[in-house]
């Protein structure tokens, strides 16, 4: 009796994640495990990612059945600009090894809890590269890794691997911009630049970058306003922040085009816009301002707008 009530639950839950939330989107825990569960056919479970940065902390613990990819690894120093995104071969070929598939769910995750502390920027990273592939089923789970376990739901350090996935024929390259399409781009009306890194680095204060402020004409908008200030990988729902968002003038009627340093933080403000407010164009500049700034040959500024 108890198993026919976990079954029926889970439908009710599978039920919900394809209502609530579609294709691309977020899912919560409680969700996530029950499709991690609801199929003894392992080939046929979701594909589940484990995105951070740090393979200590995946050796300490784990969602069952995840699979270690380093967000990292889908990016490298080219021609002298760290951390741009690989070749296609390159990334296509890391995303099979993971066992990224056309045809399966895929279940993305990092940690969580409050700032600094940023590793959700690793799941909406990924889930922005897997996008690009032309992979369509895609859950980011709600609070990460802090609020699994805050629910009690269960850990491993068994090891997961994945067998070889095989990725769509086509890829979804449009929801990405470069930079001569950017700077084509920008000043057309209707069109928005935001910026998503802290505002002291959208105005110059800051120690990191080769050249100080931000793209002529973007304004500012912090990813962090999208979460939950005491889990910074807890998405807010859309009716909390869509007067922010409105009074910024980021609106659906716009084309948006986001940025952030390295385009991490641009990929979790893009991922809210396209697939939580369900906006309908939203682009992420993929070689951000640690590219802009290498191209001296375009202007900055500090004057916030």
């Amino acid at each position: 009796m108890k198993r026919f009530v976990y079954i029926l639950l889970s439908f009710a839950l599978l039920a919900n994640v394809s209502s609530t939330y579609g294709q691309i989107g977020v899912i919560s825990p409680q969700e996530a495990n029950a499709q991690i569960n609801i199929q003894s056919d392992k080939t046929q479970r979701p594909v589940v990612l484990d995105t951070r940065g740090g393979y200590k902390d995946y050796f300490r613990a784990h969602v069952p059945t995840a699979h270690h990819i380093n967000f990292g690894t889908l990016r490298g120093t080219d021609h002298g600009v760290p951390v741009q995104y690989l070749p296609d071969d390159l990334t296509a070929a890391l995303l099979r090894r993971a066992g990224v598939d056309k045809d399966r769910m895929h279940l993305i995750y990092a940690t969580g809890d409050v700032l600094p502390n940023d590793e959700v920027l690793s799941a909406t990273m990924v889930a922005y590269v897997l996008e690009k592939f032309g992979i369509t089923n895609i859950q980011i789970v709600d609070g990460g890794l802090a609020h699994w376990q805050k629910l009690n739901l269960p850990t491993t350090q068994e090891y997961f691997g994945n067998p070889s996935g095989e990725l769509p024929t086509s890829m979804n390259n449009d929801i990405g911009i470069d930079v001569v399409e950017l700077l084509k781009r920008k000043d057309q009306p209707g069109t928005v630049l935001v910026d998503a890194r802290p505002h002291n680095e959208y105005i110059g204060e800051d120690d990191i970058w080769l050249r100080k402020g931000h793209i002529p004409g973007a304004i500012s908008f912090h990813w962090a306003r999208l979460m939950e200030q005491d889990n910074t990988h807890k998405f807010l729902p859309y009716e909390r922040v869509k007067e922010q968002l409105e009074a910024a003038g980021l609106t659906a009627d716009q084309e948006i085009i986001v940025y952030c340093g390295t385009s991490r933080e641009g990929s979790l403000l893009r991922f809210y816009l396209k697939h939580v407010a369900k906006y309908p164009n939203v682009r992420l500049y993929e070689g951000s301002w640690k590219e802009y700034a290498s191209l001296k040959q375009y202007p900055t500024e500090t004057t916030p707008n």
